[in-house]
């Protein structure tokens, strides 16, 4: 990926970071790279991540994916929730065409919802991949209990249809062991929301067709930028503007993608962005986006409101496109020489130039295509830049304690431990209006 942060200067925008701070910066950012790849090359937790691209196992998935799944296959079901689900969800969403089998994503627990997903599906040509590294997660494990009565309800056998991807042990592990059930191990020190490019995120890929190993591939290339500084590397640019801004008043990161295909991605960024930044009070507050559809939804706060916000537009340089037919209609007569593609992208230069005129920060970050490698390395990129913007806060990128938290809170309300957690719902305080 490139990486253009132009309009992100106190030149032209405000907040803003200047040139000279841009290069007292670039001295913190080669203290932080040195610290990132003594993190990598030990293998510690959290740094684990950026090593998948060289790690990753794709023959692996494939064989694991082949056991249940055959040219009938019509649905892969991945049985997860947050860095489980979403990085497999950014990849099929991205990649996946009108010929694939269709991947559902099981990641929240509405019942309704869920009722609906199941009742539409085929169950004898489904694949369910359920994903846990503790296999003791509510949500996911809830859920799972769901679809596997719902195909034995179908006289559907799950075990052949299902593959397990947990940690080393657990009650999943157990239950691969018992019924002989494909599995992959999700791979240690690695946090949830930096798996996309291991098993965690692949399987569905895989079950989809997609290319694994372009993948990975794209993920290396943009390995290979990693530098000590931020004018040499893309990713880290990125992580080092938006933490700059970010303590110049711009606390928010609107992630605004200018292709369908990557909504998800935007909702990857968000968990990645928030999850790892947000602590001892500090981090940006992430807010998905798309453009062009959001240009009319949000773009008003965003030129107009408080200078409190970042905008970081992802642009795509290459993609299928479709004539605009002509008109008779003479208001209209100009989109008769134009393309669906060339109208997005006039969209884009006009929203990213209205940011700019009115001294707005915003960022561009660019892929060619969206295609394996391009994704590949897009995620890894913004990994890299999570990584980086965490060294600079000075926070611990890799755990989560607030989620943590609400999981004992949950597990003590249903009956499942004693949690002091638990006993904390009891003492909300409450003043209600009631009709």
């Amino acid at each position: 990926m490139n990486v253009d942060i132009g309009n992100a200067l106190a030149s032209v925008a405000s907040p803003g970071i200047s040139r000279d701070a841009l290069e007292s910066l670039d001295e913190q950012v080669a203290a932080a790279h040195e610290r990132i790849e003594a993190g990598m090359d030990a293998g510690e937790h959290g740094y684990e991540a950026l090593n998948l691209p060289e790690r990753t196992d794709t023959d692996e998935i494939r064989l694991a994916a082949d056991r249940v799944t055959g040219p009938e296959t019509s649905a892969i079901v991945t049985v997860g929730i947050g860095g489980s689900a979403l990085g497999a969800a950014t990849i099929t969403d991205a990649l996946n065409g009108e010929a694939d089998p269709e991947a559902i994503y099981l990641d929240n627990v509405d019942p309704e919802w869920l009722t609906s997903e199941l009742a539409r599906l085929d169950l004898e040509t489904t694949v369910v991949n359920v994903v846990s590294r503790s296999g003791t997660t509510a949500e996911t494990l809830a859920n799972f209990l769901v679809v596997r009565d719902a195909f034995e309800s179908a006289g559907v056998d799950w075990t052949e249809r299902t593959i397990v991807t947990t940690g080393e042990s657990g009650p999943l592990r157990d239950l691969v062991d018992r019924h002989d059930l494909p599995s992959l191990t999700v791979p240690d020190g690695v946090p949830g929301r930096f798996s996309a490019l291991s098993a965690v995120g692949m399987v569905a890929a895989a079950v989809c067709g997609h290319d694994l190993d372009a993948l990975l591939e794209g993920a290396a290339a943009e390995a290979e930028t990693l530098t000590g500084s931020l004018f040499e590397c893309p990713a880290y640019a990125y992580g080092a503007t938006a933490y700059a801004l970010d303590a110049r008043g711009a606390g928010i990161n609107a992630m605004m993608p200018y292709a369908e295909a990557l909504e998800t991605y935007a909702e990857w960024f968000a968990q990645l962005w928030a999850e790892s930044l947000g602590k001892d009070d500090l981090g940006q507050t992430p807010v998905r986006a798309l453009g062009a559809t959001d240009q009319h939804s949000q773009l008003q706060l965003y030129r107009a409101g408080p200078r409190d916000k970042l905008v970081t537009f992802v642009s795509v340089e290459e993609s299928e496109d479709r004539e605009i037919p002509d008109t008779d209609v003479d208001d209209l007569a100009y989109l008769g020489d134009a393309t669906l593609g060339e109208l997005l992208d006039a969209e884009f230069e006009a929203t990213e130039a209205s940011l700019a005129a009115a001294g707005r920060p915003n960022v561009r970050v660019e892929i060619e295509r969206v295609d394996e490698f391009e994704l590949g390395g897009l995620l890894y990129g913004m990994e890299a830049a999570c990584v980086l913007a965490g060294e600079l806060y000075g926070v611990n990128t890799f755990e989560q304690p607030a989620v943590e938290w609400a999981k004992k809170a949950t597990r003590g309300l249903l009956g499942g431990g004693e949690f002091e957690e638990a006993e904390a719902v009891a003492e909300k305080t409450e003043l209600r209006v009631e009709r």
